[in-house]
């Protein structure tokens, strides 16, 4: 049954008050449409919720079962409203993020802490995957935002540059060419490559064989792997070079040394979001992230 959220806030100051009168100056009204509006709620519940005499107002049973009730009903409806607003204003709900694995090195972990402070009542979802299932999810609806390789994305799906860094040569720690300050991609041109995977990348596979035929030499390409930390881990164990995104410096790796070189390909993360249907929530994230992006140094 459907209670009218001012009927009841009438019946709350007359309960507490014990008095029409003064309750009626509490909600700054008039005693007689207060004393109307009590009736029309009683014949509603068809229960007597007051006995009135000259002297007193006094609260029936059922009047004291609905004072209980009608405190928690009108808690309830501000609470949705509460709710609702919020969501509307992008404030609470969930979103759903994902990332390639480079990204962790380019201040997305210092990013995401910034979205977790200023939505402490969003839920956020992180999910590592490569840059084509990310595409293909966003386009679908299936995910909120991505931040990918560079890569072409569908009509459908907005797209802004994030970082663009130079590639570096990625080597054995115990490499001849190790010490070197910087070395030119034609002098690793014998040595097996380790490739980031064509199958999951093929814009970033076909940017490194690009460089490498720029060069003058077609490179020998030994091992694919599916995330950076394994191509850096396939040259740690020696098991060939790379051509990796400069970031990888900061992974942390061991048995490896990272080189810069000539050359003129930039590593780019971008974000990705679907175009429509409008989220605030969504727009609220992208705004923080291209502006946390805009002013950092990376």
């Amino acid at each position: 049954m459907d209670l009218d959220p001012r009927l009841l806030r009438y019946f709350i100051a007359v309960a507490e008050e014990l008095s029409f009168s003064r309750a009626a100056k509490r909600l700054h009204i008039s005693q007689p449409p207060l004393s109307y509006a009590i009736r029309q709620l009683e014949l509603h519940l068809g229960a007597q919720l007051f006995v009135r005499s000259s002297r007193q107002v006094v609260l029936t049973p059922a009047g004291r079962a609905l004072y209980g009730e009608a405190q928690y009903l009108l808690q309830r409806n501000a609470d949705v409203k509460r709710l609702v607003s919020r969501i509307d204003a992008g404030l609470q709900g969930q979103l759903k993020i994902a990332f390639v694995g480079s990204a962790l090195y380019r201040n997305l972990p210092d990013v995401l802490h910034q979205c977790r402070q200023q939505y402490p009542d969003v839920e956020h979802i992180l999910l590592e995957l490569n840059s084509a299932e990310q595409i293909e999810l966003v386009e679908r609806g299936g995910l909120d935002i991505g931040f990918i390789h560079a890569n072409p994305v569908p009509d459908s799906v907005s797209c802004t540059e994030l970082v663009s860094e130079p590639f570096s040569i990625c080597l054995p720690a115990s490499h001849p060419l190790a010490e070197r300050k910087h070395i030119d991609l034609v002098d690793v041109a014998q040595e097996d490559f380790v490739f980031f995977s064509r199958a999951l990348s093929p814009v970033y596979y076909e940017t490194l064989f690009s460089m490498c035929l720029k060069a003058g030499f077609f490179p020998a390409v030994k091992y694919e792997a599916r995330h950076w930390l394994s191509v850096v881990s396939l040259v740690a164990q020696q098991m060939g070079v790379s051509i990796v995104p400069s970031c990888l410096a900061r992974s942390g790796m061991s048995g490896i040394r990272l080189l810069p070189f000539r050359h003129q390909q930039q590593s780019v993360t971008s974000l990705i979001w679907r175009t429509a249907p409008f989220s605030q929530i969504k727009a609220n994230h992208v705004a923080l992230i291209r502006a946390a992006y805009s002013g950092a140094h990376t």
